[in-house]
């Protein structure tokens, strides 16, 4: 496995984030809690986020996060994926 940084930039549709914000943490919850998200939290102010995932590729990385509500509700206007190599830190091999 490896770790991979999803980056979410958001859309301007705040009223529909704040709205699903509460469905698409408890889905990041779940995810930590099965050790696939090992940690998450918005960016630039709340423009976007950082999920940072285990799995076994970028397209794995990007699937896992395909059910988040934010996705499925359309309030991520992009997301990109980038392998990361961890060589310092908690999230360390």
């Amino acid at each position: 496995m490896s770790i991979y940084a999803v980056s979410y930039t958001y859309t301007d549709d705040v009223a529909t984030r704040d709205e699903v914000r509460p469905s698409h943490r408890d889905f990041l919850r779940g995810l930590n809690a099965e050790g696939v998200v090992r940690a998450s939290g918005p960016v630039d102010g709340g423009i976007g986020a950082l999920v940072i995932v285990e799995a076994e590729s970028s397209d794995a990385a990007l699937a896992v996060l395909d059910a988040d509500p934010f996705e499925v509700r359309g309030v991520i206007a992009e997301r990109s994926v980038r392998q990361w190599d961890v060589v310092i830190g908690g999230l360390a091999g």
